[in-house]
């Protein structure tokens, strides 16, 4: 990832600043970071991500949404984050958005180039927003899901699952995780 020259900057101010540059960028705070370019097997897994949740969704009966990434999430003033996946429940958003301010579960695919953001700042930013109750962290390599759960108070739970489902609950997904993985 690069950052840009610009820092010190609000959300509201990326946000705005960010519609007018090539490419994907997020905001770490204050300062506009680049995405770096993905390779297949992060596109492939991203979009298999998406698929399994939203066939969850559809099989739960629920009136939730997955997107994939391009939506923002704000963890606050001065940091947003596009996570490659999201899931957000209740009326649909406004076809003209750009930013999701309830989602309930946000999942990143590890790369090279974010596995330490993915597993330190991201975990700690996503948890900071009230909505989010579960962030799920897939290894495209290893065909594993870190699956981090909102507890009580402050407490952040913490499982690890290679084969098998995934409750997701709130708000009553269950996802096989081979189904969250392209097919090998």
């Amino acid at each position: 990832m690069k950052t840009h020259p610009l820092q010190d900057m609000t959300v509201d101010q990326f946000l705005l600043w960010s519609e007018a540059q090539s490419g994907r960028w997020e905001l770490h705070d204050g300062v506009p970071v680049a995405m770096s370019p993905e390779r297949a097997i992060h596109a492939l897994c991203k979009l298999a991500c998406v698929n399994a949740l939203s066939e969850a969704i559809k099989t739960a009966g629920l009136s939730c949404q997955a997107f994939p990434d391009g939506m923002t999430v704000r963890v606050n003033a001065k940091a947003a984050f596009e996570p490659d996946a999201l899931v957000r429940c209740g009326k649909p958003v406004d076809p003209d958005a750009v930013e999701i301010d309830d989602a309930i579960i946000v999942v990143e695919v590890l790369s090279i180039s974010s596995q330490n953001r993915d597993m330190s700042a991201k975990l700690q930013g996503y948890f900071q927003v009230p909505s989010i109750l579960h962030y799920l962290v897939l290894d495209p390599f290893k065909r594993i899901v870190v699956h981090h759960a909102r507890g009580d108070g402050d407490v952040i739970l913490t499982r690890i699952v290679s084969s098998g489902a995934v409750q997701l609950d709130p708000p009553g997904l269950t996802i096989d995780v081979e189904h969250m993985f392209p097919a090998p």
